[in-house]
């Protein structure tokens, strides 16, 4: 019989009934079952995370949060007291951008709800929120607090989402927080800047002036020193003239005293005049001079009595010229003496003028240096802090909060979650197809054994009747996932054939185990299976598995397979296709070679073994 002719049996065995087309159709369709709606249920749950409830608590009672703010024509920048709440922006933006389905709710509600399955976790922003957010600002600077309460009984994954929702939120804030610190940070810096520019000008100004004024006590110096010089001078000579006029006034005085004398002599002799008169009239009448020649006497005597009394009237008024001279001179002597003593004072003071004013000269010239060097290092000020515009500010705070910018590529990439888990329950869809199927395919046809003595076509068509099945299953389950699932392929024809050669190594497989062992082989084959699923590094990186498992992912061949269908599914490394292929071509191989060694043990030699029915099927 040849190996066409015994397949042919097989399907006519299993075809020859209703119950048993019933039978392979519904084994046949075990792994395009399998694989098909496990991967629409996990096509992209992302998608759905909007549907997931849940609790938003906001107990944020705002605070109030100092801002820097310009103000004046000159930019001066003055604080203003603000109230910010940043427990609201939180809850606005979060809702708004639909990552979940938040409902906001008071403590009680969302302990309850969450305790009751009604929300998968909380999120609750408290009371102190804005007050932590604006204390690094103040002396008792305390980092802020988001509280997440997770329920593991309602939800295991709920609890990581939360955890990585939160961490989505931490990030937020501290972007938004270090964004408006860094906006006053650098308005605070461009207000400097502007102040530094109008010191600089300042500065300038004071360095011209003081150049100026240096320059001006350096004249200064030298009229003080002149001044110096003279007042010495006049002061030795207000001396020799105190000295001289004290002389004079002390002759002006004698020669008073004299004229003094004098004006009194004449004044008693003008006094005397008319009793002189009298007198000589007397005397001339005792005489018996008669009163006619006594009259012509006196007349006689009257120019001399007139010349007398002008006389005492020009001697008295000598007498006050000379007693005026007298008091002049005294009063020039004393204000010589007066000009003197000031004279010597005022040297005294042009000196310490002169000592002063060199004094000064020195201190502007310093004064002028250390202007230059504020003025230059102000400038340098300038320099140093750029100039910025608010919408320059805006962006450099943007960028100061955030200075990270990840930028991710994709070598190869998978359009969902969905996509992302389909090689894996492809490959493990096709397992199970295979070890469903042998279920009811019979693995060595017992006629074939004892009519042939052809290991190879014996072990042939007990492996081609399940891999051609296995085949149809494949074909089936691509048609799931390409059109009714909508998964995209770059290779869509390598796909399918990684697929139906991965069945095909697999009915091999099953095939060795069953021919060698029978039914423990077929239980055995469940176990494989169960091996594979945990170490073919379908979900997580198989580097993090257990040491002895991922030393299995190096031999078992379920993890070829997942590996070959990723890289030509995504656009991938092809070579590293070729590699898992030929992996899976040693496999397959060997399991052949496996069989027929067993077929082989079989058609020379049999035991009661062979003749007692399988516990399986």
């Amino acid at each position: 019989m040849k190996v066409p002719a015994m397949i042919a049996a097989e399907l006519r065995r299993l075809t020859a009934s209703r119950m048993g087309v019933i039978a392979l159709v519904a084994l046949v369709c075990v792994p395009i079952l399998y694989g098909g709606l496990y991967l629409w249920a996990n096509q992209d749950p992302y998608a759905k995370f909007p549907e997931v409830p849940v609790a938003l608590v906001v107990d944020d009672v705002g605070a109030a949060s100092p801002s820097t703010t310009p103000s004046g024509q000159a930019g001066a920048a003055v604080a203003a007291s603000t109230t910010v709440d940043y427990g609201e922006k939180v809850a606005e933006n979060l809702i708004e951008g639909d990552a979940f389905d938040w409902q906001r709710m008071t403590s009680e509600e969302a302990a309850d709800a969450l305790r009751d399955g009604a929300v998968d976790f909380t999120v609750t922003i408290p009371a102190d929120f804005s007050a932590a957010l604006t204390s690094a600002a103040g002396d008792d600077p305390h980092q802020a607090r988001i509280e997440l309460e997770t329920n593991d009984a309602n939800n295991y994954l709920a609890s990581s989402m939360g955890a990585q929702a939160v961490e989505k939120i931490r990030s937020s804030v501290a972007e938004m927080v270090g964004s408006e610190a860094a906006g006053r940070l650098l308005t605070g810096l461009s207000d400097i800047r502007d102040s530094l520019v109008t010191a600089t000008d300042g500065a300038t100004r004071l360095t011209d002036g003081a150049n100026s004024a240096a320059s001006g006590s350096a004249t200064l110096a030298d009229g003080a020193s002149q001044l110096a010089e003279g007042t010495a001078q006049l002061s030795a000579g207000a001396t020799t003239l105190a000295a001289g006029a004290q002389q004079v006034s002390d002759g002006n005085r004698r020669l008073a005293d004299v004229a003094d004398r004098a004006g009194s002599a004449m004044q008693q002799a003008s006094d005397a005049l008319p009793q002189v008169r009298s007198d000589i009239a007397t005397a001339l009448a005792e005489r018996g001079m008669p009163q006619e020649e006594i009259d012509q006497v006196l007349t006689r005597l009257d120019p001399l009595a007139t010349r007398l009394r002008d006389g005492n009237t020009t001697v008295q008024t000598a007498v006050g010229e000379v007693d005026r001279l007298a008091d002049g001179a005294a009063a020039v002597a004393s204000g010589a003496t007066e000009l003197a003593t000031g004279a010597a004072t005022a040297a005294t003071g042009a000196a310490a003028v002169n000592d002063g004013a060199a004094e000064l000269r020195d201190g502007l010239g310093t004064l002028a240096a250390g202007a230059a060097e504020l003025r230059d290092g102000l400038a340098d000020g300038v320099q140093r802090i750029p100039a910025s515009t608010p919408a320059l500010r805006s962006l450099q705070a943007d960028t100061i909060a955030d200075p990270v910018k990840v930028s991710s590529d994709k070598v190869a990439s998978a359009e969902d979650y969905g996509a992302g888990l389909a090689p894996f329950f492809a490959a493990l869809s096709a397992w199970i197809g295979i070890y469903a199927l042998f279920l009811i395919v019979k693995p060595i046809s017992r006629r074939a054994v004892t009519a042939l003595h052809s290991p190879v076509r014996i072990t042939l068509a007990g492996w081609l009747t399940p891999a051609m099945l296995g085949a149809v299953q494949m074909v089936g389950l691509m048609g799931i996932l390409a059109i009714t699932l909508g998964f995209t392929f770059d290779h869509p024809i390598g796909t399918l054939g990684v697929m139906i050669v991965a069945s095909a190594t697999f009915a091999a497989i099953i095939l060795a185990l069953n021919v060698w062992l029978g039914s423990v082989g077929q239980f055995l084959g469940l176990v494989l299976m169960v091996l594979q699923l945990v170490t073919a590094g379908g979900t997580f990186p198989w580097q993090t598995l257990p040491a002895p498992l991922a030393a299995l992912h190096h031999v078992l061949p379920l993890g070829y397979v997942v590996d070959a269908m990723r890289q030509l599914m995504y656009g991938g490394n092809l070579g590293r296709a070729g590699w898992d292929l030929a992996v899976l071509g040693l496999w397959l191989a060997g399991a052949l070679v496996l069989a027929m060694a067993g077929v082989t043990r079989m058609t020379h030699r049999r035991t009661l073994r062979d003749l007692q029915p399988s516990l399986i099927g």
